[in-house]
């Protein structure tokens, strides 16, 4: 099963990557999608390229909500397309660096063109599994990702990787879709479901325990937008589950968060 969820969640990045589709959300993406509409102001899609932005298939926006700082080490888990990668990069200036990891090479190549067209000599692409990142112990200053440890099969492996690269005081800083209260049985077995960002998503006080069971300290979560019936509905209907029942047994239940936690200092 783990494997079988891990190659869906493979190939609809892969698809995404040549069709600019969504992996939060359903087939049909964009302004309309209430997972992943309006998650960048003017500014920072000035800052990006088309494609890049094109491509995001985030829930959040990490990289404004990370109070990141000139000269920082920033890593990005599942970085897609590289919309967050290259704003990081920005952010942090060239005295800094962003690396994003993924395990699609669809991405890691789209990711690379956007990096190129936009100019930024700060950013490094490495293919890998957020379970197993490609990194040193104590690397980088800050960890974001955006609506990917979800999509994970080894959440408590993903924190304790993040935990390990981070640097003494280091800080995760994470875009994601989260459950308060249940979600149907039928929900969490479907696997189209688990690559659009909900059937894998933690439960709250599940999220707040594995990220203090990881060695992590001063945790929030923020919720950033809580998903109403009818975004519910707008969600479900692209993967062919019954949408009025579950709708309405979803209604709040949902919620695009950015979870904050640090790694301590000693």
């Amino acid at each position: 099963m783990n494997t079988d969820i891990k190659e869906a969640v493979r190939e609809r990045y892969a698809e995404a990557a040549k069709s600019k589709g969504c992996c939060c959300g359903g087939s049909d993406c964009g302004d309309s999608d209430p997972i992943t509409r309006d998650l960048y102001d003017g500014v920072q899609r000035q800052d990006v390229p088309a494609a890049a932005l094109e491509a995001s298939l985030g829930c959040g926006n990490p990289t404004a909500l990370a109070e990141l700082a000139e000269g920082e080490a920033v890593l990005d888990l599942g970085s897609g397309g590289g919309i967050d990668v290259i704003l990081s990069a920005r952010r942090v200036g060239p005295t800094g660096r962003a690396i994003g990891v993924d395990m699609t090479d669809e991405m890691l190549a789209l990711a690379r063109r956007n990096a190129a067209e936009a100019q930024i000599p700060n950013v490094e692409f490495r293919k890998g599994e957020i379970e197993e990142l490609p990194l040193d112990e104590a690397e980088v200053d800050v960890v974001i990702s955006n609506c990917v440890i979800n999509l994970s099969v080894d959440k408590p492996k993903v924190l304790a990787e993040a935990f390990r690269v981070l640097k003494p005081g280091g800080r995760f800083a994470v875009s994601d879709v989260v459950v308060r209260g249940e979600i149907p049985t039928e929900i969490r077995r479907s696997l189209e479901m688990w690559a659009g960002c909900v059937a894998g998503a933690l439960e709250e006080d599940e999220y707040r325990s594995l990220l203090t069971d990881a060695g992590f300290e001063a945790i929030e979560i923020e919720p950033t937008r809580i998903y109403g019936a009818d975004d519910v509905r707008a969600v479900l209907s692209d993967y062919g589950i019954e949408t009025e029942a579950e709708g309405e047994v979803l209604e709040g239940r949902l919620m695009s968060a950015f979870v904050r936690a640090r790694k301590p200092i000693a």
